[in-house]
């Protein structure tokens, strides 16, 4: 045995040890899905959270926690890997990626220390096998359920009352008042968007019910000064413009930390009893930080800071967000906060901000904020949300916290949209965020590797990436039209797929422009293809565009080109292609399953064809 595996071995042995005669803690997770801080602790009157109240006034309270996706798969994906879903290929929401063969989430590493690790009982991870590690995951996985009294439990509770699914069930009787339900600036004032809000606090009450009974369980069983409990929700609430996307009220959730006297010397720095910190933590730090209670330190290949426990780290300057394809509907958007301000970069500007996702219309606001856009019924601020972005945005959390005023433009916010850019492109860069090659040409390049071995094999093409990416889309400090006409003729694919998605953008009058996006709808990258044909939309010639709905429809037959391209080329058919009544029969004619369909997937190619051929 090396010198190296006996300290690991010796160390490993002592920790068994110790944790054997009560040395280290339990460790208590409760979480709540689709909602954010709609609590009474952070200072929210509507809010009825007797139990989390009680539980913040013994607790270090975390003014803005960010859980770096706005939608369970990819926030989960984070926590498990304590890596950016980005830089592992899993940020789309329901997809299943490859993992690298020395790969260890937090549960596999706080098991090998000797802790009983259960998850009850929600996974929803986007890996290719979705186990995560768990000694028990399942409605009965418990603490109660480790071998021995005296063995240290890892525990999640995860309480799904509070989801999305709940705020549209009816029938319902409101307990909170919808005439008080505060509404924020961007959702229309009616009746039914007052009563989805008044529901939601309805079930978050129900939540906070929930919460108590656990909290209940551990005083039971003897386990409150042995035990460090943390709550959080798991991404802003399941209301229209906060759940799955990343602005603050998509990303910012709750999160309270208690460490009873016993182990306080594990508590952060400013830890106290109903205490208020201003410092920034996100979700890729949950797991390092349980792996540093435990006394152990976090494997280098985490991304995330530990922000108690033995390895406590250094407080971050910034944290990050990402949303990539939502469901059925392809989008990217990277976003960056420094506690106050918050800067969003949109790398699809060209699509509105909200898309018709099958199961988010379910929702009773969404239909009636749509119909109200349609009808012109909304004022500016309202109607923002349905139409074309903006290339990149930035807001004042103090000033504006709905986030409508987008001061990126502004002269005297010139020095801070500069500063969170940069940021926001550097991380990009260094994390090798895989969001950066469109979902069908990540695995297409991949091939038998996981994405994230490729992409460290390629860690100069990502460098390449990211400037093509940020400029390519950028109409006022981008490429010129005949620079990213060369570009589309590089040999990497993800280069070509910038340069064409940029020149997708510009004027459909140009003939080098049309005839550089000609070539490009017969690359040999479905991708490439897919983002030539979206600029060919625009053509003026009716000849011109009959061809790219041709090649579109080629590309979205999924057992030839595969689910991720098929889902791609549908989005461009739905959204931006005038269709003829054959060209719907013909995509009315395609097959909506694949015949061997990645993993977790689900439905998604039928969605659109149905949306495409009945869309209004």
């Amino acid at each position: 045995m090396t010198s190296s595996r006996l300290c690991i071995f010796l160390s490993t042995m002592l920790l068994t040890a110790t944790m054997a005669i009560g040395k280290h803690p339990n460790i208590l997770w409760i979480t709540s899905e689709d909602n954010g801080p709609q609590l009474g602790c952070y200072g929210d009157e509507y809010a009825n959270t007797p139990n989390i109240d009680a539980l913040a006034q013994r607790s270090l309270r975390y003014h803005r926690c960010w859980s770096n996706a706005p939608v369970c798969a990819p926030a989960r994906t984070t926590i498990i890997s304590g890596m950016y879903a980005t830089s592992l290929g899993g940020h789309h929401m329901r997809s299943g990626v490859r993992l690298p063969a020395t790969f260890a989430t937090y549960p596999d590493i706080l098991r090998k220390a000797g802790y009983y690790c259960t998850n009850n009982s929600k996974k929803d991870y986007n890996f290719a096998t979705e186990d995560g590690g768990w000694h028990e995951s399942g409605r009965k996985a418990h603490w109660r359920n480790r071998p021995k009294k005296d063995t240290p439990f890892f525990a999640i509770f995860n309480y799904t009352v509070s989801h999305e699914s709940k705020i549209r069930t009816r029938p319902h009787q409101l307990k909170h008042d919808p005439a008080a339900a505060p509404v924020p600036a961007y959702h229309p004032d009616t009746a039914e968007v007052r009563h989805d809000w008044a529901q939601y606090y309805d079930k978050m009450t129900e939540m906070d019910q929930q919460v108590g009974e656990i909290l209940a369980e551990v005083e039971a069983d003897g386990l409150s000064e042995s035990t460090i409990i943390f709550y959080y929700g798991d991404h802003g609430s399941g209301m229209p413009r906060s759940k799955r996307w990343p602005f603050d009220s998509g990303l910012r959730v709750p999160l309270l930390l208690h460490v009873p006297a016993k182990f306080r010397h594990l508590a952060p720095t400013d830890y106290g009893s109903g205490k208020v910190t201003d410092r920034l933590v996100s979700f890729v730090d949950l797991g390092p930080t349980a792996i540093s209670m435990a006394g152990l330190k976090p494997p280098t290949n985490m991304q995330g800071v530990p922000f108690a426990g033995k390895y406590n780290g250094t407080a971050k300057q910034y944290l990050f967000g990402y949303r990539g394809r939502m469901d059925e509907r392809i989008d990217m958007v990277r976003t960056c906060t420094d506690g106050r301000f918050i800067y969003m970069r949109h790398f699809y500007p060209d699509r509105p901000y909200l898309k018709h996702v099958d199961y988010m219309f379910q929702t009773p606001t969404t239909r009636v904020w749509n119909e109200m856009y349609r009808a012109g019924d909304l004022n500016e601020a309202q109607a923002k949300f349905w139409q074309d972005k903006p290339v990149e945005e930035l807001f004042d959390l103090q000033a504006d916290p709905d986030e409508i005023n987008n001061l990126a433009n502004s002269a005297d916010y010139r020095k801070k949209t500069a500063e969170l850019r940069n940021t926001l492109q550097n991380w990009m860069r260094e994390t090798l965020d895989l969001g950066l090659l469109p979902e069908a040409e990540m695995h297409r390049l991949a091939g038998s590797q996981s994405p994230r071995e490729y992409a460290l094999t390629h860690r100069k093409l990502f460098a390449r990436l990211s400037d093509v990416a940020f400029r390519s889309m950028d109409p006022n400090d981008g490429y010129s039209t005949q620079e990213l006409i060369k570009l589309s003729a590089d040999p990497y694919s993800g280069i070509r797929f910038w340069a064409v998605r940029g020149l997708a953008t510009r004027s459909n009058r140009d003939t080098k422009r049309n005839k550089a996006l000609m070539t490009a709808s017969n690359d040999v990258s479905p991708s490439v293809a897919i983002a030539a044909c979206d600029g060919l939309l625009s053509d003026e010639s009716i000849s011109t565009q009959r061809k790219a709905v041709e090649r579109l429809i080629e590309l979205a037959d999924v057992n030839r080109q595969g689910h991720f391209a098929a889902v791609a080329a549908l989005n461009v058919l739905d959204m931006n292609a005038s269709l003829t009544e054959a060209e719907i029969r013909q995509i009315s004619e395609l097959t909506r399953e694949a015949k061997q369909p990645p993993v977790r997937l689900g439905k998604y190619v039928g969605k659109l064809i149905d949306h495409a051929i009945n869309a209004p």
